[in-house]
């Protein structure tokens, strides 16, 4: 991340054309909106468009504007999202969900950095910085012919990969608590101190979702915390079944006291944990990321029977 940031400090300052690539929630928008704070258009508008959010009827009308009568309900004359960003920086999101008739028009913005109406005869000269965006692989949509080779190159005057969370872990410690900050000012609450080992399980993650499964996850322990520091049996993690203790399915449709609730998941994580470790306490608690005293009280805690002696100790 460190060779990340320092290429996006030079790529900011200059006028490319910049292809995000990444998975799914690794702050590719984030890094968009840094890269034009720190570019010389910083005080022009940054406009963005998720290319997979519109419609493809209405998806040429939203880039381009129309003008009065273009179709029918264009009752009005309407700038589109290319004039809007005009003197600034307009972000492509999902670039390559956009429709090949779409990205032939959008081509030609890029070339002669104009725009035309749809229903209009006049083009409108703009001047724009574009950032495109994909969790996709382009090169191979280009390939297939789904992705136009010209606008490729137009668009890729620099291509930035943001690495997913799991190969940056050290970051998971500063992204907690600045999530954590943020969930309780939202709340109301004062800003919690976080226990060691809640960074200790939340580093240990593979985290599919990247940094949107954290802050996810940051939220829901907020919600969940009743105490006057975030502990880990505040943290709530999905499975691969998609089960989650803060979703409405999970906690409402029961009935149950929250805490119950809470405590039941802990429970079954303990005893998981310790039958994934073949009963060692020791073990068991480094894949819970606590200590094995803390083990050993949670265990008493729910009536667990103890296991095996961990001849580890």
């Amino acid at each position: 991340m460190a060779r990340v940031r320092r290429l996006i400090e030079l790529v900011a300052v200059s006028g490319l054309s910049i292809i995000l690539l990444g998975e799914t929630g690794v702050g590719k928008d984030v890094t968009a909106e840094t890269i034009h704070a720190r570019s010389p258009r910083a005080r022009g508008p940054f406009v963005r468009l998720n290319c997979a959010a519109v419609p493809e009827p209405l998806l040429e009308s939203e880039l381009f504007g129309h003008e009065r009568g273009a179709f029918t309900g264009a009752v009005n004359s309407k700038p589109g999202l290319l004039e809007t960003a005009n003197g600034g920086t307009f972000l492509l999101d999902e670039v390559a969900e956009m429709p090949l008739a779409t990205q032939a028009k959008l081509l030609r913005v890029l070339e002669n950095r104009e725009v035309r109406r749809v229903g209009g005869l006049e083009p409108r000269p703009i001047d724009l910085r574009f950032i495109a965006a994909t969790n996709r692989n382009l090169a191979e949509h280009v390939a297939d012919e789904r992705f136009r080779r010209d606008l490729y190159y137009r668009l890729n005057g620099i291509s930035i990969r943001i690495p997913p969370l799991r190969e940056r872990l050290a970051e998971v410690g500063t992204l907690v608590q600045a999530f954590v900050a943020e969930a309780c000012a939202r709340s109301g609450k004062k800003a919690l101190p976080i226990d060691s080992n809640v960074l200790q399980l939340l580093r240990s993650q593979p985290w599919p979702g990247n940094i949107r499964e954290l802050r996810n996850v940051v939220e829901r322990a907020i919600v969940l915390c009743e105490d006057s520091v975030l502990r880990v049996e505040h943290i709530v993690l999905d499975n691969d079944e998609g089960f989650a203790t803060g979703s409405p399915g999970s906690i409402l449709s029961q009935g149950a006291d929250l805490r119950d609730d809470v405590a039941g998941y802990e429970r079954a994580r303990i005893v998981e944990a310790l039958e994934r470790a073949g009963g060692s306490q020791t073990r068991a608690a480094e894949l819970l990321g606590i200590s094995r005293r803390a083990l050993v009280g949670r265990i008493a805690t729910h009536g667990l029977p103890r296991p095996r002696k961990d001849k580890s100790k």
